[in-house]
């Protein structure tokens, strides 16, 4: 069944050049979840939709969706690309990152609810200046549960104790206190600081977050855990995962800086 000359916001996920002169764009949309659309003739000079599916544009469409297949765009109401991510290719890469995940964690179709507010809302921050690596560490936490993982960050899986040393336990799916950390020889280790940060990721509002200030060393703590968690217990990651890799293994190189560690 088709739902014709429907409005509609979307934010441009990817694109695909197609046969000769088309394109596929996917976009995640405020009311019908992920969708294709073919845009006819969209490669060729002059095509008048062009600013409305620019890599990073989030904007107002007119377009016909279909259940199954591709659906269709007919028109751009408004359309804002975030500039700054476009521009920069270390934004660009957590970007791209962060729509990854939200791309692997729903199937095609499927209503988004709060995610679609909540991939617009990253990119508003990065654009904005906040720290990348953060804003898609919080994501990689909150997506967890569309995973089909969900860790417990609030209190250890035990005895709910919250007033002990805590750390990670993927064999009890959540946190243990230090009274049964010898129940898991295969514990995290996890630095205090990064700990500390991941139970408040877990739960923060982006639109509350005000101020992000993390050190190299903490970030880098933030990265191996989760990093493992994923490997581990969700066993798959974007695509844009190894560049970004890449690119924060040089970004390790540079010289140290020494800021405190607070979200806010």
């Amino acid at each position: 069944m088709a739902r014709r000359d429907v409005t509609f916001a979307g934010l441009v996920l990817s694109r695909q050049s197609y046969r000769e002169s088309d394109m596929l764009v996917k976009f995640a949309t405020d009311q019908f979840g992920k969708r294709m659309f073919l845009l006819h003739r969209a490669r060729k000079p002059g095509f008048p939709l062009a600013a409305g599916i620019l890599p990073f544009t989030q904007g107002e469409y007119v377009g016909t969706i279909n259940e199954k297949g591709l659906s269709y765009l007919s028109a751009v109401k408004q359309a804002t690309q975030f500039q700054r991510i476009a521009a920069d290719i270390s934004l660009n890469a957590y970007a791209t990152y962060v729509l990854g995940l939200i791309d692997l964690a729903f199937p095609d179709g499927e209503a988004l609810g709060g995610w679609y507010d909540f991939a617009t809302t990253s990119l508003n921050l990065i654009d904005a200046g906040f720290d990348p690596a953060i804003v898609a560490n919080i994501a990689e936490v909150q997506l967890l549960g569309a995973f089909g993982v969900a860790p417990n960050w609030r209190a250890c899986v035990l005895d709910g104790r919250t007033d002990l040393p805590l750390d990670f336990s993927e064999k009890y799916g959540g946190l243990l206190c230090q009274d049964h950390w010898a129940l898991d020889d295969y514990r995290f280790h996890v630095q205090p600081k990064a700990l500390y940060l991941l139970r408040r990721f877990s739960a923060i509002n982006l639109h509350q977050l005000h101020s992000i200030t993390v050190s190299p060393a903490t970030k880098r703590e933030l990265r191996r855990v989760l990093d493992r968690i994923y490997q581990d217990m969700v066993g798959t990651v974007p695509k844009a995962k190894r560049f970004l890799d890449q690119m924060q293994n040089w970004q390790d190189k540079l010289p140290p800086l020494k800021p405190s560690d607070s979200a806010e």
